[in-house]
C-alpha cells in the first residue's frame, strides 16, 4: 500500500508540474493571457521564504495548535488547513509590528505567492475571509487536491515540536515577521495587479496609482492617464533565464514595463543591441504602428517580474536617435446617436521639437471643429516660449511650399495642405488680436504669402478666396498703424500717480464708463520724474519698452550726475527696490507711493523718501456719502473689467519668464495687478481718515455691502 500511494502521489506531482509548465508556456506564447492570480510567482521559494514558514509552522503549534486541523465544509474533508481570518487573528495579537489586518493580509500573501502557503483548492490568493490554506512542505511540492488533502505532505498530521525549544522559536519568529513586515506591502500590490480590471476596488485602484508614480518608465505621464493605466494594468512574472518575451516577427500585443530584473533586446543580424534593466519600458512601438515585433527580448537573469498594457499610452516619433514628438494617449466620452456614452481616446501632444508640434498641428488639428480641442489656442498663445515669431513664419512658409512640386499627389490633398496654414494664419489673427498686427516680422510673412498665394490660384482657383483673406488681414494692419490714438490715450500714458489720483476723484468714478478702454502699446510713451538724493528731479518722456539703463543714461545727462549710478524705487517707508539694468517698463510696476529714485551706489544710503510721500491726504467720505453702494460697485465693476481685457494674453507669460527676454512691456498687467493694492488701501485709508466714529461705522457698512 506504500508503494502504491508513493506511486500515486508521484503521477500526482508529475501532472500538476506538467500543468504549471504548460500554463507558463501559453503565458509565455500569448502575451494576452489573463496572469493567474493564485499561482506562486517562482518555481522554487527562497531560503528566506522556506525558513519563515518553518518557523511560523513551528510556533502555531505550539502556541496555538487548534489552528492547524482537519476541517469539513460542505461534505469534504480539508486536512491540516487554517482559517485566513485566523491567521491574521494570530499575527496581530502576536506581533506589535502588525498594526492592521491589511498588513497581515500582505504578509501571509508573501508567502502565498513564493509556494509556502496555498489555498486548499488553489482558488483564492491569501484573504481575510473564511477560507482554508494550508502549509505547502518540500522545495518543489505543490498542494494537493481539497477532498481528503492526499497528494502533499502536510495532509498528514504534523508532529508538535518540543514546548522547550519555543523561546528560540519566538526569536527566530521576530525576525521573520520583521522581514514579512517589509515584503508584505509589495506582496498586496502584485495581488492587486494580478487581479482581473473589474474586480480591482477603488481601494485597489489608489494602491497601484500610488506605485505608479514612482516608476522612471511612467514619470512623463499626467496624472489622468496614470489613474487609467491603474484599472488596466497586470502582473506578469517569468522564472527562467534564457525565456523568451517575444520574437522579431511576431504580432505586438503588449507593453512592458521592467519591474524587476533586465531584458536583452536583440536584432537579426546584429546581435544584443542594448539591455533594459528595472525602471525601463518596451514594447509600444508595435502597438502604436500596427507592426511587428522590431527585436527579440530575452530574460538576462531568473524571477523577472512586469507590468503589462495592452495598449501603449505614449507615441514617442524618434529621428536621427532622439525623440522628436511624443503624444500622450486620452480618454474621452463621446455620445452616440442613441444616447449612450461610448469611450473614445485621441492622442495629446505632451512634448516635442517646435516643427514637429507645428507639423503635426497642421496635419491633424486644423480639419477638425471639436470644441474641446484646445491644443491650436494653446500653441497661438504659448508659441512665443519655444518659437518665436521669427522661426514660426519660415516655418510655415516652408510647410506651405512642401507640397507644391510633388507630382505624385493628388489635387485636393495639395489643396488640403495649402489651406491648413491659411486656416492657422486666420486662428493667429483671431486669437492674438493687436500683437499679430503690430509684429513686423508677421507683416513680411504676410506679404511673401500674399505673393505666394497669388501664384498658386492661377493653377488652383479654390485659393482667390484665401488670397483675400489674407489680403484684407494686411489691410487690418495698415489701419492699425495709421488709426489716430483716442482722446484718452495720453491718460494711459501719464506717470501711474497721476492716473491712481483721477480714479480716487468723483469725477473719474461717473466718467469712466464713457470710454472704452484700449490696451497700452509698446509704442505708446510715460511721462514720469526721475530723483536725487537731494529731492531735485528731472522729467523724462520714454517709451514703455524702454530699459533701466536707457532711463539711467538720459536722466545722468539731465542731472549731471556721476558714474556707477542705480535706479531704485523708494517706498514711503524707506524701504530701497533696486531695478537691474535689463529691466523694463519699471514706470508701471511702481508701487502705490511709490518714486524713482537715482544716485551712485555707495551713497545709495543717502536716499530718502520724499515728504509728499508722508503726507496724510483728506479722506473722500463725504463724497462716498453721495453715492449708492450698488451704484458703486456698478462702476468699480465696469473699470476693473476693463483693465481686465485690456491685458493682452502674451503680457502673463512675458511675467512669467520675464519680460526682458522678450523685450516686451507688461504695462496693462502692471495695472491690472495694482488695482488690487489700490482698491485694499483705498479702503483702510477711508476708514482711518473719518474721525467720527459713527461715520466711520456708516462707511464701514457701505464697504461691506460693496464687497458683498
Amino acid at each position: 500500500m506504500s508503494l502504491l500511494f508513493a506511486l500515486e502521489t508521484e503521477i500526482l506531482k508529475s501532472h500538476q508540474r506538467y500543468s504549471r509548465d504548460a500554463s507558463v508556456l501559453s503565458q509565455k506564447l500569448d502575451g494576452l493571457s489573463p496572469p493567474n492570480c493564485v499561482a506562486p510567482i517562482t518555481d522554487d521559494p527562497s531560503e528566506a521564504m522556506f525558513h519563515a514558514k518553518d518557523i511560523l509552522r513551528t510556533v502555531i503549534m505550539i502556541q496555538a495548535p487548534h489552528m492547524i486541523r482537519d476541517r469539513k465544509y460542505h461534505l469534504r474533508t480539508y486536512r491540516q488547513c487554517m482559517i485566513g481570518t485566523e491567521m491574521v487573528d494570530w499575527l496581530m495579537q502576536y506581533s506589535t509590528l502588525v498594526l492592521t489586518r491589511i498588513q497581515a493580509v500582505g504578509m501571509w500573501q508573501a508567502l502565498l505567492e513564493e509556494g509556502v502557503i496555498a489555498h486548499v483548492c488553489e482558488e483564492h490568493p491569501f484573504r481575510d475571509k473564511y477560507l482554508f490554506y494550508r502549509f505547502v512542505d518540500g522545495r518543489t511540492d505543490t498542494m494537493g487536491t481539497g477532498g481528503t488533502g492526499t497528494g502533499s505532505t502536510s495532509s498528514h498530521v504534523l508532529p508538535t515540536p518540543p514546548t522547550m525549544e519555543l523561546k528560540h522559536y519566538e526569536e527566530e519568529l521576530a525576525d521573520v515577521l520583521k522581514m514579512l513586515s517589509q515584503v508584505g506591502p509589495d506582496a498586496i500590490m502584485r495581488m492587486i495587479l494580478r487581479k482581473p480590471s473589474c474586480e480591482r476596488t477603488p481601494e485597489d485602484l489608489e494602491i497601484i496609482y500610488e506605485e505608479l508614480l514612482h516608476i522612471k518608465a511612467l514619470s512623463h505621464l499626467s496624472t489622468m492617464v496614470k489613474r487609467e493605466l491603474a484599472s488596466v494594468l497586470m502582473f506578469e512574472s517569468h522564472t527562467k533565464k534564457g525565456t523568451v518575451l517575444f520574437r522579431q516577427g511576431d504580432e505586438g500585443k503588449s507593453w512592458y514595463i521592467i519591474l524587476k530584473g533586465s531584458v536583452n533586446v536583440s536584432i537579426y543580424g546584429k546581435g544584443i543591441v542594448c539591455k533594459l534593466q528595472e525602471g525601463d519600458d518596451f514594447g509600444k512601438l508595435a502597438l502604436v504602428n500596427d507592426a511587428p515585433r522590431s527585436a527579440t527580448i530575452c530574460l538576462c537573469e531568473d524571477n523577472c517580474h512586469f507590468l503589462r498594457d495592452v495598449e501603449a499610452n505614449t507615441v514617442r516619433l524618434n529621428e536621427h536617435g532622439q525623440d522628436v514628438l511624443v503624444l500622450e494617449k486620452m480618454p474621452t466620452n463621446v455620445q452616440a446617436q442613441d444616447g449612450s456614452i461610448q469611450s473614445h481616446y485621441k492622442y495629446s501632444v505632451m512634448a516635442g521639437t517646435p516643427e514637429k508640434i507645428l507639423e503635426h498641428l497642421l496635419e491633424t488639428r486644423m480639419e477638425k471643429n471639436e470644441s474641446d480641442d484646445h491644443f491650436l489656442e494653446s500653441f497661438l498663445l504659448t508659441h512665443v516660449i519655444f518659437m518665436p515669431t521669427k522661426k514660426l513664419c519660415p516655418a510655415l512658409m516652408m510647410h506651405y511650399e512642401a507640397i507644391s512640386g510633388a507630382k505624385d499627389e493628388s489635387h485636393d490633398i495639395i489643396l488640403s495642405h495649402k489651406r491648413r496654414v491659411i486656416q492657422f494664419v486666420q486662428e493667429w489673427q483671431s486669437i492674438s488680436g493687436e500683437e499679430f498686427l503690430e509684429d513686423n516680422t508677421i507683416s513680411a510673412f504676410l506679404k511673401e504669402l500674399q505673393h505666394t498665394l497669388s501664384s498658386d490660384s492661377l493653377a488652383y482657383p479654390e485659393l482667390k478666396n484665401d488670397v483675400s483673406v489674407i489680403e484684407h488681414m494686411m489691410q487690418a494692419r495698415l489701419s492699425n498703424n495709421t488709426m489716430e490714438p483716442p482722446k484718452y490715450s495720453m491718460k494711459k500714458r501719464l506717470t501711474p500717480n497721476v492716473i491712481l489720483a483721477r480714479k480716487g476723484s468723483k469725477e473719474n468714478v461717473i466718467d469712466e464708463s464713457k470710454f472704452k478702454r484700449g490696451s497700452i502699446k509698446a509704442a505708446d510713451e510715460s511721462i514720469f520724474r526721475v530723483y536725487c538724493a537731494d529731492h531735485s528731479y528731472c522729467t523724462l518722456r520714454v517709451p514703455m519698452t524702454t530699459t533701466v539703463s536707457q532711463i539711467i543714461n538720459q536722466a545722468q545727462e539731465k542731472l549731471a550726475l556721476g558714474e556707477d549710478l542705480v535706479l531704485c524705487e523708494v517706498k514711503s517707508n524707506g524701504e530701497r527696490i533696486l531695478f537691474r539694468e535689463n529691466d523694463l517698463g519699471v514706470v508701471n510696476s511702481l508701487t502705490l507711493n511709490g518714486r524713482l529714485f537715482l544716485a551712485p551706489r555707495e551713497h545709495l544710503d543717502a536716499v530718502t523718501p520724499l515728504p509728499e510721500q508722508d503726507e496724510i491726504l483728506t479722506g473722500t467720505a463725504s463724497s462716498l456719502e453721495l453715492v449708492g453702494s450698488q451704484e458703486l460697485a456698478y462702476h468699480m465693476t465696469v473699470y476693473d473689467w476693463e483693465l481686465f481685457t485690456a491685458v493682452p494674453e502674451y503680457e502673463l507669460i512675458y511675467q512669467v519668464f520675464g519680460r526682458y527676454k522678450f523685450g516686451k512691456t507688461t504695462a496693462n498687467l502692471d495695472l491690472f495687478l495694482r488695482r488690487f493694492n489700490e482698491v485694499q488701501y483705498w479702503v483702510v485709508t477711508e476708514i482711518l481718515l473719518t474721525q467720527n466714529l459713527s461715520k466711520r461705522v456708516h462707511l464701514l457698512r457701505k464697504f461691506i455691502k460693496l464687497a458683498s
